[in-house]
């Protein structure tokens, strides 16, 4: 499903930018605890998601190439579902209506020119900028294994790990979307240091993950970082460096710390963060997926685009 998809979509596909910093700047909603899909709940919220994705979708119908429908939940797993208040059941319906949410905007907005895949997004147990209390493995496996089992099951393509502050999270996320038959992507976060919050270099993280899943995700992507903190460390080249095929940047150049601290969004320079993609798509010919983070908008991800398709 995956590798058909990129072939079809050439040269590459968009996704969407911040999703949470966009829905509540731009479109004053509230998010506790950064649930995007707690707005799954009223009308209002959903018709907001839907003018959200909508808006970004233009974009990949205007240049013609595919887009990915990344789901809207990464904080609904169990630990996050038990501090907003859901039940076990209720968690699993809001899955399931995120997932299907992302079915009916592929077969309104779909096209042969515009191809769509639908994407189940699992976030951390935890801080998505901070690594503690790390699991191993089996423990990630086991507590990430039921969302993803409702996702896979209402409709998700590929199940994509977003913002992984350590390979061993990342690792039992690949076991458990393998477990539910679906294909993983595999993104993670780093520091101003180019280095994962765990202190893991993101070529021993990628190393560690294939080893330990037998290479099982399609591809790795980086996200919740400006270009300048993880350029340098692409070596050209090495086999982890070309198991990169997505990026999902922040606008900021901001540390995570200096993020968290902020009390006004920080959207950097559209332009000049699309010039930092065109010199990675040059440097990475693989990369096959672009879109953004925090602080980014639909404004950013069409300046990124547009930038990558400039011959």
């Amino acid at each position: 499903m995956l590798e058909e998809f990129l072939a079809r979509t050439r040269p590459f596909a968009l996704t969407d930018g911040g999703i949470e910093t966009s829905l509540i700047f731009d479109d004053a909603q509230e998010l506790p605890h950064f649930a995007a899909f707690h707005l799954l709940g009223t009308p209002e919220g959903r018709a907001a998601l839907e003018r959200y994705y909508e808006r970004h979708i233009a974009i990949a119908r205007r240049l013609g190439v595919g887009f990915i429908l990344e789901s809207p939940t990464w904080r609904s797993s169990a630990d996050w579902g038990d501090a907003l208040g859901y039940s076990k059941p209720a968690l699993a319906a809001a899955n399931r209506a995120a997932i299907e949410l992302m079915g009916e905007l592929r077969d309104r907005q779909g096209t042969a020119s515009t191809p769509m895949l639908i994407s189940g997004c699992v976030g951390p147990r935890g801080d998505g900028y901070v690594a503690t209390d790390l699991m191993r493995p089996e423990a990630a496996e086991a507590y990430h294994a039921e969302q993803i089992r409702v996702m896979a099951a209402s409709g998700a393509d590929v199940i994509t790990a977003i913002t992984m502050t350590n390979s061993a999270e990342a690792i039992g996320i690949a076991r458990a979307a393998r477990t539910a038959g679906k294909e993983s992507i595999i993104s993670f976060t780093v520091e101003t240091d180019g280095r994962l919050p765990s202190g893991e270099t993101l070529a021993a993280a990628i190393e560690a993950v294939d080893l330990a899943t037998s290479d099982a995700p399609g591809y790795y992507m980086i996200n919740c970082a400006h270009p300048t903190h993880f350029e340098a460390t692409l070596d050209a080249g090495t086999d982890w460096t070309a198991r990169i095929g997505g990026i999902r940047a922040n606008a900021s150049c901001k540390s995570h710390a200096e993020l968290n601290a902020a009390t006004e969004l920080d959207r950097g320079d559209a332009t000049a963060l699309a010039r930092h993609y065109r010199r990675l798509r040059d440097r990475l010919p693989q990369l096959k997926v672009i879109g953004g983070c925090c602080g980014t908008d639909h404004r950013h991800i069409a300046a990124i685009a547009e930038a990558c398709l400039e011959p």
